[in-house]
Parts: C-alpha cells; structure tokens; sequence
C-alpha cells in the first residue's frame, strides 16, 4: 500500500510547501519553468525538506521525458541507458539522488552530454556541494538551496494530507506537536500523522496519541553527512561566544545522538583554543569532566559533561596562545628560519645560565638572527593574562 507521504507527493509547483525563494511568483525555479527553459541544477538540503518533491514537480509541468536514477543503487550500466534514452528523446532530464556519492566513472560519462545539453541535471543532495560535489560538475549547474520548512510549513502539509485519511479527526493542538516533532521534515510529519491514523480505533489523532507514539523530536544529525558536523560547528562556537544556553542546546542533541566521543574531542580543543590563557584551568577540569562521564555513562554523564559545559561558555576567552603558536608555524612554512644563535647551541660555553642571575633572567637573543625582535605573543585583556604580563615584566626588571 502507497504510504501517504508518496500519496502527497506534489505534480506541481503550487503544491509545493515552502521554498518561495525558489517557486514564488517571479522567483528562479518558477520562471525557469514558466519560460520553458530549465538548466542544469543541483538541489540541497536537509531531508524532508522537498528536494525530490520539487524535481518532480518540475518534470511533471515540463512534461518532458526524464529518468530518476540514485547515485548509489545505480550501477554504470543504467548510466549508459540514460544516456542512450536522452539521445533517442533528443534531451533529457536526469534526476539523480544522493549525487553527492556519485563516483567518479559515472561523472565522466556524464559530463560531455551536459556540456552538450542533452542530459539536463536535477542533482539531489543533503551535503553542501560547495564541498562534496565533484568541481567539474558543479561548474556545470546552477546550485540552489531548499530550506528547511517552519512549523507552520509542516502544518500547512498534514492539514493537506487530512483529505487522503478517511473520518480522521484532528485538532490544531496535535498537527502543531506533530510538526514541532518533526523538526522541519515534512515526510516524517506525515509519517507520523499517518500511523497516528492507523494506530487509533476511532482515527482520532490527539496530542495524548501523538506523545504514546513518538516522544522525541527528529532532528537531522548523521555522522556521515553534515548534519553532525554543523551541530559540533555550533556547539563549539556557541562556547566561544559565551552563549551558555546555546551551548547546552546543542551539547543536548550530541548527548541525544549518543556521541559522547564527538563532545570529548571538541570540548578538548575548546579548552585550549578558545578558552586558553584566560583561564588555564579550564584544561583540566575537562579532562576530569570527561574521565567522570566515561566513569558513571549516560544517562548520567549528562551531569559532569553540563556543568563543565556550562563552565565554558561562561568562562572569559583568549586564543592568543594557538594563534603566536599559528604565526611562528606560518615563518616556518614559509621558511623563514635562519640558524639557531651560537650561544644556546649544545656546545655553547657563552650561554648564561638564567638561574644563576636575579629573577632567573638575564637578557640574551633567543631567536635567529634574522628573526629578532619577532613578536608572536599578544596578550590578550583578561585577568589571567594580565597577571602574567605583570610579572614577566617584573622578571625582566621592567
């Protein structure tokens, strides 16, 4: 039986939910069409987002010959029949899903029947092509966005879907959780909407059922795809920013996909690129946040793992540690180095020992001839940094 997300999938723009940057009046896609004069492209987005909707609404108000293929079910061979229909129709849309796998013997056969014309590309994706798509191929489409959809989207969508469930009875308070649950993925509305259907005697749908089937919301967040990389993005620039709530939100997500490794290695690096000499503290107490969590694991780790989190995002912040170590690696990229001075050589008998001299400091060059007088240190204002300043000049008699 044809599930309703299948049964709802548009034949044309109108019926399109959301992307009005791409099919309202006057907009690209919509005017493309209208004139009859579609080009290559290369759709991407989140799932549910209506990226194959889209393309079939397309086809649909083309009325041209088109083929859906999937860059990783696909095998070379239905590739060369693709080719040989378009040439038989004379121009062709190819859809293709996932196209972001697409291997690299597939994007050979195609390339010259795109320069050509006569294989017109609809790429689908959920990675950002700017960095999974192969350059010969993305200078060939034009690249265009599907957003993700808001609630009232969603809302808009199950309130359609109502029409193709018989005597079902809902009200506005359980399409609103079930879009709110869906988290900007329409097929998962309507998934859940439809067993909801199924589900109840009556086939009425109320919040008390909705909560039965399905308690927590769906967000997209794949360890192989971007999705997972962007919550790990926001999670360590939201610590950098000080935005403490931002922070748990998105610590939330990682401990809800179960990625306790991820949050490790991130809060790792967050201690000493963002929080650094601001608070030297830092390092250690997540290193002993971590050894808690994997101590007592989840659902307990959620403890440490938030109160150092917490701990982060609220902590003054510096890099200028990593960003000297930056500079001095970029001379040394680049080359610029020069011999290591004379009297701090191991054999050196004119090195003055610093120990031996008030403060333990004695002046003497360090750095290369053709490096001294390089600064890569810059303190940055916080109270740590200050207080090592204060006395480094103190050492040094200044």
């Amino acid at each position: 039986m044809e599930n309703l997300a299948n049964k709802m999938r548009p034949k044309k723009l109108d019926e399109i939910i959301g992307q009005e940057h791409l099919v309202g009046e006057n907009k690209i896609i919509r005017n493309l069409v209208n004139n009859k004069h579609l080009c290559s492209m290369i759709l991407y987005g989140k799932p549910g987002t209506g990226k194959t909707s889209l393309a079939n609404a397309i086809v649909n108000e083309l009325k041209m010959p088109y083929k859906f293929l999937n860059a990783t079910v696909n095998n070379k061979q239905d590739f060369d029949i693709a080719i040989e229909e378009a040439k038989m129709h004379g121009e062709m849309i190819l859809i293709i899903d996932e196209i972001h796998r697409m291997n690299k013997d597939k994007q050979d056969l195609l390339l010259p029947y795109l320069e050509s014309g006569l294989i017109i590309l609809i790429g689908l994706t959920t990675s950002n092509p700017y960095h999974k798509i192969n350059p010969a191929i993305r200078s060939r489409v034009q690249i265009f966005e599907v957003h993700e959809l808001t609630i009232e989207n969603i809302i808009i969508g199950l309130k359609r879907a109502l029409e193709f469930l018989p005597n079902i009875v809902a009200d506005d308070d359980a399409l609103e959780l079930i879009a709110t649950l869906s988290s900007g993925d329409v097929r998962s509305a309507l998934n859940l909407l439809e067993t909801a259907y199924y589900a109840a005697n009556d086939h009425k749908v109320d919040q008390e059922l909705i909560k039965n089937i399905q308690a927590k919301p769906i967000f997209f967040h794949d360890k192989n795809e971007d999705g997972h990389y962007d919550v790990l993005s926001a999670f360590q620039k939201s610590i950098r920013g000080s935005d403490v709530d931002a922070s748990l939100h998105y610590l939330a997500r990682l401990i809800e996909a179960g990625d306790l490794d991820s949050i490790y290695r991130r809060m790792s690096v967050i201690a000493y690129e963002d929080i650094g000499l601001a608070n030297p503290a830092i390092g250690p107490k997540v290193m002993a946040a971590i050894h808690a969590s994997e101590l007592v694991g989840l659902p307990e780790a959620r403890i440490p793992l938030g109160t150092i989190v917490t701990e982060m995002a609220l902590s003054p912040k510096s890099n200028s540690a990593h960003v000297a170590l930056d500079e001095a690696l970029n001379d040394i990229h680049k080359g610029n180095t020069g011999n290591v001075p004379d009297h701090i050589k191991t054999s050196s008998q004119t090195y003055l020992y610093p120990h031996n001299y008030p403060n333990s400091y004695v002046k003497q060059e360090y750095l290369p001839k053709n490096l001294q007088g390089k600064k890569y240190y810059h303190p940055k204002k916080n109270k740590y940094e200050d207080n090592l300043n204060k006395l480094w000049k103190e050492m040094r008699g200044e």
